[in-house]
């Protein structure tokens, strides 16, 4: 024989015990992350790989984010795959124009290297940025793509280690 709740005791009982309200997530009470903004002019292949790999890696309280300066339609098909032989992601947003916004807000931002100059972020932005000189991989061969990913590795790897050693941005008091 089954008894019947009373006061309410079978919505407890069916939704668990009540507690107390959570405290806010433990996020809110961090500083906001510091960023990186990895430049081309297409945001297709080589910034995506190079956002993808730092945030693998990322040192604590670091993101990357990327853009392009003339975005292509879609990344390039060979993106994905080159990081998938990593174990990585290419990341979920399409390529995006570069803004004002996304300058002003990145504490390091570094350019990947020209295909056009009238495009090229290095160009457009030579005081605040590093420029990685990269070539262009979708003209290139497998071999040629993986070799500018590997590069990208290698200088994000050698980014990570300078940032580390970073104090932490101040926050307005």
């Amino acid at each position: 024989m089954t008894s019947r709740p009373t006061s309410g005791q079978g919505r407890q009982r069916s939704t668990g015990r009540r507690s107390e309200p959570e405290p806010p997530p433990r996020q809110s009470a961090r500083r906001p992350p510091r960023e990186v903004l990895f430049v081309c002019v297409e945001n297709a292949a080589r910034s995506l790989m190079a956002e993808a790999i730092f945030n693998a890696i990322a040192p604590e309280g670091w993101r990357a984010r990327s853009a392009g300066t003339e975005p292509a339609a879609a990344p390039n098909p060979r993106t994905g795959p080159m990081l998938a032989e990593l174990g990585l992601r290419s990341p979920a947003h399409p390529p995006r124009r570069l803004t004002s916004r996304q300058m002003g807000r990145a504490d390091r931002v570094v350019t990947m290297g020209c295909i056009d100059r009238s495009a090229c972020p290095a160009v457009r932005f030579p005081e605040s940025t590093v420029d990685w000189g990269l070539a262009d991989p979708g003209p290139l061969d497998d071999e040629g793509f993986r070799a500018i990913r590997d590069r990208i590795c290698a200088l994000t790897l050698a980014l990570r280690t300078e940032l580390r050693h970073r104090p932490p941005r101040r926050t307005p008091g």
